[in-house]
């Protein structure tokens, strides 16, 4: 009995329809009951969490639970980002319209390809007679990743990933394998004051002058801090400004957004420290009074090149994409696995999908058939090698 177990057209039809899901930033429970009905299909029992508004995650998972063998988790999200102006797209965003190699729609890349070969992957190799997994291989479905996780915070709440002993996630790498990543920090700073007329300013205390003190402080803020060995120096940076409503008054509010991106060098909990040590020197230095509010703090994610773990899914990305150089990269955005090794610090990871990286969250976003059904051999043979 060979690998293939399902039909091609069935494995692009299945794309096809979760694309067809209109899941942008929400309505992950449509892609769930989706999913947990193409599992049922084929003999696989997966479990929906529901938590409201349609926001749902999903498990599955196959193979033996013995204490003493390996547990692989293959994840993806099922939400998109929006589409923006539907009529500038040249093909339908939710019609999943193939034209030669390439399938079109929001999410078709990030990460519905990477979400549907997980999906087959368990099928195929759950029905094929030739294979024995000594150990699990559990799915996990998320919800909301494009915009504060609440589905992999839930996840570790249930504790869905301590047990894992290794993690893979489907976002598009355009078959490459990404071994590290850094982490995403978003921050607001206000900044409190007192108002008075413009015509006498002494009397007041201006909130944007804090602001300024804080940006002045800011841009050398990490310039000593330690280059990780394969995510580089940290970045950062001041994105969003408000202060100010009338031009003849002194503010006595404003605030700036700003956005970090920690190593395991210098991580979330240094940046932390970081900015509120200086928060707390400008307000011995200053009467404009500052406070730091963290509205995201995703942890970055490194496994080092020569894990045995790496090793496996390169060879088989190797041994798979005939048609590419397979290499071991980095990269500065962050998944749900930001979460993940929060419960599991350490969790041998990589982020490994179809193409169409550099056409996500953008017009006419696409994937490649022939990657996305490379991909699923992929994902088996790594189950395959990991849980013999």
């Amino acid at each position: 009995m060979g690998d293939v177990i399902m039909e091609k057209a069935d494995k692009i039809k299945i794309l096809q329809d979760l694309v067809n899901i209109n899941t942008v930033n929400g309505n992950e429970l449509a892609v769930a009951t989706y999913l947990q009905q193409v599992f049922a299909e084929h003999g696989i029992k997966a479990t929906i969490d529901e938590f409201g508004d349609k926001r749902a995650n999903l498990q599955a998972e196959i193979g033996s639970k013995n204490a003493d063998q390996k547990i692989l988790v293959l994840s993806g999200h099922q939400d998109t980002v929006s589409i923006d102006d539907e009529s500038a797209w040249e093909q339908p965003p939710f019609g999943a319209q193939i034209i030669g190699d390439k399938l079109y729609g929001r999410g078709a890349a990030d990460m519905k390809s990477g979400l549907a070969a997980e999906v087959i992957a368990l099928i195929e190799l759950a029905e094929n007679p030739a294979v024995t997994l000594n150990g699990t291989l559990r799915f996990i479905a998320t919800a909301g990743e494009e915009f504060g996780t609440p589905g992999a915070y839930r996840l570790n709440e249930q504790h869905a990933i301590d047990d894992a002993d290794a993690l893979v996630i489907g976002e598009p790498t355009d078959g490459q394998i990404i071994f590290a990543h850094s982490g995403s920090f978003n921050y607001r700073i206000a900044s409190r004051g007192q108002a008075a007329h413009s015509s006498r300013p002494a009397q007041g205390i201006n909130a944007i002058q804090g602001l300024v003190n804080y940006i002045n402080l800011e841009k050398d803020l990490f310039a000593d801090t330690p280059e990780d060995p394969y995510l580089g120096r940290v970045q950062h940076s001041i994105t969003v400004i408000h202060g100010g409503e009338q031009v003849n008054t002194i503010p006595a509010t404003a605030e700036l957004l700003g956005n970090i991106r920690p190593t395991q060098a210098f991580d979330n909990q240094q940046v932390i420290a970081r900015i509120e040590a200086a928060v707390e020197e400008l307000n011995q230095q200053y009467d404009a009074q500052l406070s730091l509010e963290i509205i995201h703090n995703f942890e970055p994610v490194e496994t080092a090149s020569d894990n045995g773990f790496i090793q496996i899914v390169k060879q088989a990305a190797q041994e798979t994409f005939t048609d590419r150089q397979v290499d071991l990269l980095t990269m500065n955005g962050a998944t749900d696995a930001s979460v993940f090794v929060k419960n599991n610090p350490g969790l041998p990871t990589v982020i490994l999908g179809a193409d169409g990286d550099k056409s996500s969250h953008q017009l006419n976003e696409y994937t490649t058939i022939s990657s996305y059904l490379s991909l699923i051999k992929i994902y088996q043979k790594i189950a395959r090698e990991f849980l013999q």
